[in-house]
């Protein structure tokens, strides 16, 4: 049976619908058009909500876990309680993040994840779309390792690199990468000539070391200001080049942890809603009590919102539709204006197609308050919130 959705307004990535009617029907979208065109029939059931705004679900390109699970588990059960969280959140797409592990079990952990992601593809999938890999490590800085074990650290290294993206399965659609290491600039090169796009990130580089891998094809930063080389007004360092140039996206965790409320302005200011991402960093605590958890093949601390492990910041447990409500607070902007930030931004980066409010597409899309909090999360028409 189908149904209607319906609220103040609709965005759609081009504008702005008044009172939209989004029908449908077999969890696909049958039809979008304004109130006024015409009336609803009375035979299907109607879900309104009052003043809010309909938009596609949201795409995380960098999340490790949540609900108790960790992505590098790489088991149906760990991908499925994953997914279920996340779309309970507004999430429909996500990158499932890796983090520095020793190589024969970051091997293990690529080689399942590129299964499950293949079941993924099916329309039976319950919950939010793993849709490719994000590789957080091992190719980081040590003296911006953050929590990444240092034993597992590698320098840069194609054949390496080929490894893992062959165990992948070719999933591999993101990349960390420290571009002063020895190898960096060649496996950049490498990396984006295969599709795989490369963020800069975990790094100390200098702005003259971050810009020759923005011209070996880096697109992108990851979690910027955090594993970063702090900025300097003689050398602006990876941050000054991250900041400054217009052409690069950048990720930011808009936590009020991780980055201040006003940095999160300066970010915003500079990269503008074109280049600028909201992503989590979430791990597998998110959505659980306070307790300790793991990272990859490490233990984190969970206490006071803050998840860390030997003292230093270890991922979040934030969700996007929470960052999306801190980001409008923080910087006192609109809905539609952050909106891409969680939507297209991360979809034009990854070069990963994402669902639209599209008629023939899945009716996976969210109802957002004025203050940006979430109202409503659907998958497929199912109402997950």
């Amino acid at each position: 049976m189908g149904k209607f959705i319906t609220a103040a307004r609709l965005w759609d990535g081009e504008g702005q619908t008044v009172d939209p009617v989004i029908e449908i029907e077999d969890g696909l979208i049958a039809a979008i058009w304004p109130r006024a065109e015409r009336a609803l029939s009375a035979e299907l059931p109607e879900q309104h909500f009052a003043g809010a705004t309909l938009a596609p679900a949201f795409f995380d390109v960098h999340i490790h876990g949540a609900a108790g699970h960790d992505v590098m588990e790489a088991t149906p059960e760990a991908l499925a309680k994953v997914s279920q969280f996340l779309a309970s959140r507004g999430t429909g797409s996500y990158l499932a993040t890796t983090v520095t592990a020793p190589l024969d079990a970051t091997l293990q952990s690529l080689s399942g994840l590129a299964g499950r992601l293949a079941v993924a593809e099916s329309p039976d999938w319950q919950g939010a779309r793993p849709v490719g890999i994000h590789l957080e490590g091992p190719f980081l800085s040590h003296a911006k390792r953050g929590v990444h074990p240092p034993a597992h650290l590698l320098a840069p290294n194609i054949a390496i690199f080929d490894r893992m993206y062959n165990a992948a399965e070719g999933r591999i659609r993101l990349m960390t990468l420290a571009p002063e290491l020895p190898g960096a600039i060649e496996l950049a090169a490498h990396a984006t000539a295969k599709g795989v796009r490369v963020s800069l990130g975990h790094s100390n580089a200098t702005a003259a070391e971050a810009e020759l891998a923005i011209t070996a094809g880096a697109c992108s930063a990851t979690h910027t200001f955090n594993a970063m080389r702090s900025l300097d007004h003689r050398e602006p360092g990876i941050l000054g080049t991250v900041l400054t140039t217009d052409a690069l996206f950048a990720e930011l965790i808009c936590d009020g942890i991780h980055v201040h409320p006003s940095m999160v302005r300066l970010w915003w200011r500079t990269k503008g809603g074109a280049r600028a991402i909201l992503v989590t960093d979430a791990m597998a605590a998110t959505g659980m009590p306070e307790g300790e958890y793991m990272l990859g093949g490490f233990p984190v601390q969970v206490a006071d919102g803050r998840a860390t492990a030997n003292g230093v910041l270890a991922g979040s447990v934030l969700t996007l539709d929470r960052a999306l409500e801190n980001f409008i607070r923080f910087t006192g902007e609109s809905v539609a204006a952050a909106l891409p930030l969680v939507t297209q931004n991360p979809s034009i980066m990854t070069g990963v197609t994402r669902g639209n409010l599209e008629v023939g597409q899945p009716a996976n899309l969210v109802a957002i308050n004025p203050d940006g909090s979430l109202a409503a999360s659907f998958i497929r028409g199912q109402l997950q919130l």
